[in-house]
C-alpha cells in the first residue's frame, strides 16, 4: 500500500519533468510588461523643452504613502523652467515608499506627471531609491532646448494647452503629430473654459 503510494507520487513528478517549462530566466529573458503597467514615474516636457510640472504640490497631497516631495518656485523673465508662474524647483519621489498606485498622476493638472514600463529599481541604498527632479525628467527630443529659455510656443500659459495636437500618453509628452487634428471633446472643453463658446 505504501509502495503504490509513492510509486503515485513520484509518476507526478516524472510527469512533470517531461512537459514544457514556464519559468523565465530572468534577467537573461525579459518579458515586455503590460502597455498600461506603474513603473518608474516620468516629468513630462512640452515641445520645445521647457517643464510641465507648475510645481502645485497636487500629487505629493494626492499620495497616501507620503512618497513625493515638491517644492515650488517663481519663474523669472530671466529663468523660465515652465510656461506657468510657477515650477517645481526640487522634486523628488522616495521610491522606498512608493506603491505604484498612480494617484498622484489623476491629481497632476497638467498631464506633468506619468508612469513608464521600466520597473527595475533595485538599488544598493535606500539613499539612491530617492529619485531628484533630474532623474525624473524625459530626456530632451530634437528640437527641444534645455530650460531655463523663453517661452516658445506662445505668448501665455494658455497658449501651451490650447494650440497643437495633443498626444496624451506619450513617455515625452512632446511627439508632434501635425495629421492629427484636434479631439473634439477637448475642443469644446476648451472652448467652454475659456469662453469661447460656438
Amino acid at each position: 500500500m505504501a509502495i503504490r503510494g509513492t510509486l503515485k507520487g513520484f509518476g507526478v513528478t516524472f510527469s512533470h519533468m517531461f512537459k514544457k517549462v514556464v519559468t523565465e530566466e530572468y534577467p537573461e529573458q525579459r518579458k515586455p510588461p503590460a502597455p498600461r503597467y506603474h513603473g518608474r514615474h516620468i516629468l513630462n516636457r512640452h515641445p520645445d523643452g521647457l517643464e510641465k510640472c507648475i510645481g502645485c504640490e497636487l500629487c505629493a497631497w494626492a499620495c497616501p504613502a507620503d512618497a513625493i516631495y515638491v517644492e515650488g518656485a517663481d519663474n523669472t523673465d530671466e529663468e523660465r523652467f515652465s510656461p506657468g508662474e510657477r515650477y517645481a524647483s526640487i522634486y523628488q519621489i522616495n521610491y522606498a515608499r512608493c506603491i505604484f498606485c498612480g494617484l498622484c498622476i489623476e491629481a497632476c493638472p497638467t498631464r506633468s506627471l506619468t508612469m513608464s514600463n521600466e520597473y527595475e529599481l533595485a538599488r544598493d541604498s535606500r539613499k539612491d531609491l530617492i529619485f531628484t527632479k533630474e532623474q525624473l525628467l524625459a530626456p530632451l527630443l530634437p528640437g527641444m532646448e534645455h530650460p531655463p529659455h523663453d517661452m516658445y510656443l506662445g505668448d501665455t500659459e494658455k497658449d501651451y494647452y490650447l494650440s497643437g495636437p495633443l498626444n496624451p500618453g506619450t513617455s515625452a509628452g512632446a511627439e508632434h503629430n501635425p495629421g492629427h487634428a484636434h479631439e473634439p471633446r477637448v475642443e469644446t472643453a476648451q472652448a467652454q473654459q475659456y469662453g469661447e463658446g460656438r
